[in-house]
């Protein structure tokens, strides 16, 4: 083989990420990050993981024993929590309203659940009404929602859902990759039993780790499975040794990536979950009322959509693609378009974690102006 030549030092280019993530991380997130790397059983390295399940804690809302950061994306945080619950023939109930309720069936289905749905259009949710009434129609072991549905925008609200699934005795596992840290959410409040997200979106940190949290609810149900959990990488009966007393080495922990995911949780503890939230909140408004003055229109009825992100329905005879590829070309800004269903017909503009100031929101809608 001819040997290649020498490559040039890594230059990247300077994009603003408001795209339906990663987000851009705070410069704090990325000092830390570049910290030295220490073994994973370093006495330092431990005192630290027990510092991020303080941390994570906090922001989840919750005093779940087992909450720890999954050392992988979030879909890894999925596949966790399907995977240490689900055992084959288990009547598994997901609401669909997206992309990502889609991925759901498909990961439970390969964990052998009797798979059951429930749908609603791209773009709308579930009310309390029609969960209740599935709930008793299919009596499943656990009840699986997308909080934040990435593909369309949506939120699902969860008060009350924790408590109808108390009454049919069925666990709740939540989807917050793109809610956590952005939008409110109260684990233990609203009785959520497994949920999962991911380092890159509301927490402002780059991916590679997967908060989760898991009740003591759905342990039991761990533990008084009758089949092993099918993904030995991801079997909380092993991690819970990792992340607890005694320490038992599992697997080779990306310890640069804590430090950074340790750096973005110590930021959201100086602005407090609350403030956080209301930030997210207060720049998705300003962007709303800034589209509504382009004369674009949101996809999603104001009550239920995100405020990390907006889905915008691209007008008729405007090429979504090339106004998104003219963003980034021109202005190295990065919005996403649609997924699935929506493809084509919708932009997908996040403001998440570090992103979500008010500068971007003004300076995203400036150049959307003069593009369009």
């Amino acid at each position: 083989m001819t040997k290649p030549s020498q490559p040039q030092p890594l230059t990247i280019p300077p994009r603003l990420l408001m795209g339906p993530g990663p987000s851009n991380a705070n410069p704090r997130i990325l000092s830390a990050m570049s910290l030295p790397a220490i073994g994973h059983l370093d006495p330092f390295y431990l005192e630290m993981m027990d510092e991020i399940q303080d941390l994570l804690r906090y922001v989840w809302q919750t005093e779940n024993k087992l909450t720890i950061s999954i050392s992988g994306t979030g879909s890894a945080g999925m596949e966790a929590s399907l995977a240490n619950v689900v055992e084959p023939g288990d009547v598994v109930l997901i609401g669909v309203m997206g992309y990502f309720g889609h991925r759901l069936v498909d990961m439970a289905t390969r964990y052998g659940a009797n798979v059951k749905t429930i749908s609603k259009p791209w773009g709308e949710n579930f009310s309390l009404a029609e969960l209740k009434d599935a709930l008793e129609t299919h009596k499943p072991a656990i009840l699986g929602l997308v909080n934040a549905e990435t593909s369309t925008g949506v939120r699902q609200p969860l008060e009350g859902v924790g408590e109808l699934c108390r009454e049919h005795n069925c666990l709740l596992l939540v989807d917050a990759v793109t809610s956590l840290g952005g939008v409110p959410f109260y684990t233990d409040q609203w009785g959520v039993d497994l949920a999962y997200s991911c380092s890159q979106k509301g927490l402002g940190c780059p991916p590679g780790l997967s908060p989760f949290t898991m009740s003591d609810r759905a342990w039991e149900k761990l533990q008084k499975r009758t089949t092993s959990v099918s993904n030995w990488y991801l079997d909380m009966n092993l991690l819970s040794q990792y992340w607890g007393e005694p320490r038992k080495y599992h697997h080779t922990a990306p310890c640069n990536m804590n430090y950074g995911l340790r750096e973005a949780l110590a930021l959201i503890i100086e602005e407090g979950i609350k403030n956080c939230w209301q930030r997210h909140q207060q720049n998705a408004e300003l962007l709303w009322e800034g589209l509504e003055k382009l004369g674009l229109v949101c996809h999603v009825e104001r009550q239920f959509r995100l405020p990390t992100l907006t889905t915008v329905r691209i007008p008729e005879g405007v090429n979504g693609k090339s106004v998104s590829s003219y963003l980034l070309k021109e202005y190295n800004i990065e919005i996403g378009g649609g997924l699935g269903e929506l493809a084509g017909k919708v932009w997908r503009i996040g403001l998440m974690g570090y992103n979500s100031r008010p500068e971007n929101v003004l300076l995203l809608l400036e150049a959307l102006r003069k593009v369009l």
